[in-house]
């Protein structure tokens, strides 16, 4: 049996033991079409009726998102502690520090260059062209051309060197530098806390982490009361949980029902490059890690993280998947001490599915201005993916508002391109369900490949479906 038909059975499997998440997206899509087609004309009949139904179905799926959310401050503090402290001596902290790094690299840069190719192949941009009017191109068209020191007559002859003298790189550097550098160092680490600014967070967390490993047992009082903490957090997971179904349903619904249908036909090549993407990592990135690195079953594997998977599609929120994440992986068999040191920093740091989306969006946008981009151009929106990837939060649509760290490096900016951005908007809630998705399942991947590596996985407990029935 090939491996993409494995991968649908067993999320199959996952699905038949939580029917009742599965049941909340596919209503939810439903339902919200339902509610696109007829909700103008309710609307304007009983605009009362109108506005109960969605407010309604807006105020669970956001009680649902703040309660899940409500817990990932905790559970990053705690948990990253716990691991750290647990790893023990500096060696064995590089180690796991080293692979993760390593793991990570790989998926990124392997997602940036699909993005790449799929994009320039497939041309999705071009099926809006005619969308966006034909002054705002020639203007955009001007600028660019004049940022990149570029004349039409000249772009065949541009080479490396053009491109490294250019401006894009200069503005990247003069522009967002110091500030990505500047908000990660917290100045004022309750001030980090009170604006959710989790790379912040996490770094000083890792800093006090690293220093209680190191002083040795005086920490133990320290130490136990995160341990407590995060004991505490898994039972207020325990009891959202119950919530999940209506939640999701809501979540969905109402972001479907917002959808346009004149647009599609536009976009189909844009969301065709896009869930290519997706799936080739899904089906053959993800799944070619674990068969290389590790001696993990995809099949299994993919059946205990389909939990997961699922809320993540609901909630869009890697963040706010991350307790259910760490649920799923330590109930079936990876360590507490992979999953508390590696999970927490792949929910903020490894975002390859937004990295992927992110290169399609972009080339999207030059292609739908008719911007013609060099190899050396593409390679730059390809690095500077990477870096705003990384530095988006793990909540819904951070990809997108990140975008604009890339257009900035190539000269360009959003107040220029607001007719394609409305295209990208118009979508994004959906797109932004797979790229969640993918996101949270790489984090899963990389922790399991590292637990593998470090005979910290009970393979008796990944292969036994009932050791997860109580998340």
């Amino acid at each position: 049996m090939k491996l993409p038909m494995q991968i649908f059975i067993a999320l199959g499997l996952a699905i038949k033991r939580n029917i009742h998440i599965f049941l909340g997206i596919i209503l939810g899509i439903i339902f919200g079409v339902f509610m696109h087609s007829y909700m103008p004309k309710l609307m304007v009949n009983q605009p009362a009726v109108g506005s109960i139904i969605y407010n309604t179905l807006d105020l669970i799926g956001q009680v649902f998102l703040r309660l899940i959310q409500m817990v990932v401050i905790p559970l990053v503090f705690s948990a990253i502690i716990i691991g750290i402290s647990s790893i023990g001596d500096n060696k064995q902290l590089g180690k796991f520090g080293g692979k993760m790094v390593l793991y990570y690299a790989i998926i990124t840069i392997a997602a940036v260059v699909l993005g790449a190719f799929l994009s320039v192949g497939l041309k999705p941009g071009e099926g809006v062209q005619s969308y966006i009017s034909a002054e705002s191109q020639i203007e955009i068209q001007k600028s660019f051309n004049q940022i990149t020191d570029i004349d039409s007559a000249d772009k065949s002859n541009l080479n490396i060197v053009n491109i490294i003298s250019d401006n894009p790189i200069k503005s990247f550097a003069k522009g967002n530098t110091d500030e990505i550098i500047a908000s990660i160092i917290p100045d004022n680490p309750v001030k980090s806390l009170a604006q959710g600014n989790m790379i912040a967070i996490i770094l000083f967390v890792l800093i006090y982490s690293i220093a209680f490993a190191r002083v040795g047992e005086i920490n133990r009082p320290v130490v136990a009361f995160f341990e407590s903490l995060f004991a505490a957090t898994m039972k207020v997971i325990d009891w959202i949980m119950y919530f999940a179904a209506p939640g999701i349903f809501a979540l969905v619904a109402t972001s479907v029902s917002q959808f346009g249908i004149s647009m599609f036909g536009a976009l189909s090549k844009y969301f065709l490059a896009i869930f290519i993407g997706f799936a080739a990592q899904l089906f053959i990135i993800y799944p070619l890690m674990l068969k290389i690195f590790s001696k993990v079953p995809i099949l299994t594997f993919y059946s205990a993280i389909a939990e997961a998977m699922m809320v993540a599609f609901g909630t869009a929120s890697s963040s706010a998947t991350l307790p259910l994440t760490i649920a799923c992986c330590e109930k079936r068999g990876i360590s507490h001490k992979v999953c508390s040191f590696v999970l927490p920093l792949g929910a903020t740091l490894n975002m390859d599915a937004s990295a992927l989306f992110q290169v399609v969006s972009v080339i999207f946008l030059t292609q739908a201005y008719d911007l013609h981009l060099s190899i050396f151009q593409i390679i730059l929106i390809m690095v500077l993916a990477i870096i705003a990837s990384s530095t988006s939060a793990g909540i819904p649509s951070a990809g997108l508002i990140t975008i604009v760290l890339i257009l900035d490096g190539l000269g360009l900016s959003t107040s220029q391109l607001i007719q394609g951005f409305a295209f990208l908007f118009a979508v994004e809630r959906i797109i932004d369900m797979f790229r969640t998705m993918n996101n949270v399942t790489s984090d899963a991947v990389v922790a399991a490949l590292i637990a593998d590596n470090e005979n910290e996985i009970n393979y008796d407990l990944l292969s036994n479906p009932e050791s997860s029935e109580v998340i």
